[in-house]
């Protein structure tokens, strides 16, 4: 997910990745060690309000980053479109892949934890539980809100981001001026709350390990066994959406098989070292050169697809939420999957300039609130996001080559381009 592609109008982040990584361990050990012992309360007592602290100030970030990347994506997006015909057929196989790859991770993630379970007495409530989660009534009802300012208050993200998205093409009916005004406006927010969001996550390392201590206190052993399991679940789904790359490959671009997975491969090298979309694209360009494709056409999808297109993002942020959702005791019905599947397609154009710590944060956080299950679960997942993360890139660059090549293929048949 660490694909940084995407407007230079966002600051640089860095996030302390291994740090993270090494707090939680750290957090888990301690907290097993301890487990049943008269040091672990005292302990308890400072380690739950640090962690608690930190979520806290991660969520006061997610509405106005979100609000703010969303307004500017879809803005793009729509610019985009207007480029030609070759820009509405790309995007036209990406909105259907990423409603594909959203659909997949609604189903796919409970189906997987029918299959698999998640370790026993893993189930919590920690800082931050839910309230009552939605039925279907209150899913349509709550699709448009009736005030959007107490929909924020309230935590209300689904309303919030309709409203957004709303506002959002409303806004490229303007003359141009307001138009660049208003965008100016969102991405400033927007860059603010990743300067702030990068404040919060240089104390990832400090509160996940606080996390990690009460979880592992409260539940044992299951907490490691549950973290193996869930990066094995969640990137189960991001392997589904890169093999969905072949079939596209072979049946839409009419590409050989063989001839494919042989171009794309030192594409998918480069992915699993670097974990970046962007510094696989002249990869991705090379891929496309040996596959015969016209270099008008790759040298057009293939920036676009990295700046807008993540396919495996739907499915894993949602599946990611799912096993939150199972870690921290909360049952979800059809509605509030339903309602997560939908925040996950539409916040996706507008996390992809975000690094992948970043990222997961804000693409699942919303996601989390629109199907009331609590952040904390997935303060602690971020800790190993950098595994996921590897599927993640991997199936994205994929992707973006097959698509590449399903747009290539279809030239003829939609007529002389207009771009």
């Amino acid at each position: 997910m660490n694909d940084e592609a995407g407007p230079s109008r966002m600051p640089e982040i860095r996030v302390p990745g291994l740090l993270t990584l090494a707090g939680l361990v750290c957090g888990l050990l301690l907290g097993l060690l301890l487990h049943g012992t008269t040091a672990l309360p005292p302990l308890l007592a400072l380690a739950e309000p640090a962690g608690g602290l930190w979520l806290q100030a991660l969520k006061m970030t997610i509405l106005p980053l979100v609000a703010g990347l969303l307004f500017t994506g879809i803005v793009e997006t729509v610019a985009a479109a207007r480029a030609g015909a070759m820009a509405r057929r790309t995007l036209g196989f990406i909105v259907a892949l990423l409603a594909a790859s959203a659909v997949l991770g609604a189903v796919g993630m409970p189906l997987l934890l029918d299959l698999s379970p998640a370790p026993a007495g893993i189930a919590l409530r920690g800082p931050g539980d839910p309230g009552s989660v939605p039925g279907i009534g209150d899913f349509v009802r709550s699709l448009l809100p009736g005030n959007v300012v107490t929909a924020a208050a309230g935590d209300a993200m689904l309303p919030v981001i309709v409203f957004v998205a709303l506002f959002a093409l409303a806004s490229t009916r303007l003359a141009e001026a307001p138009r660049r005004q208003l965008a100016l406006l969102f991405a400033a927010m927007a860059g603010a709350m990743m300067v702030v969001i990068g404040w919060v996550l240089a104390l990832a390392p400090i509160g996940v390990f606080a996390l990690g201590l009460s979880l592992a206190a409260q539940s044992g052993a299951a907490a490691i066994g549950a973290l193996a399991h869930y990066i094995t679940l969640v990137s189960t789904l991001g392997a589904v959406m890169l093999l969905a790359a072949y079939p596209l490959a072979r049946l839409v671009a009419r590409l050989p098989l063989g001839t494919f997975a042989r171009a794309a491969m030192p594409v998918q090298v480069v992915a699993i070292s670097t974990q970046s979309s962007l510094a696989s694209l002249p990869a991705m360009l090379a891929a496309s050169r040996k596959l015969g494709l016209a270099t008008t056409t790759a040298e057009f999808v293939l920036p676009l697809a990295v700046t807008l297109f993540r396919v495996t993002s739907p499915a894993m942020n949602v599946g990611a939420v799912i096993y939150a959702a199972s870690l921290a005791g909360v049952d979800l019905p059809p509605s509030a999957i339903a309602a997560g599947a939908l925040v996950a397609f539409v916040t996706t154009v507008g996390s992809v300039s975000l690094p992948g710590t970043v990222s997961f944060i804000a693409s699942t956080a919303p996601i989390a609130a629109a199907m009331g299950v609590p952040l904390w679960p997935l303060g602690v997942l971020v800790a190993v996001e950098m595994l996921p993360d590897i599927m993640r890139t991997v199936g994205n660059v994929t992707m973006d080559v097959a698509v590449a090549g399903a747009v290539d293929a279809g030239k003829g048949i939609h007529g002389p381009e207009d771009d």
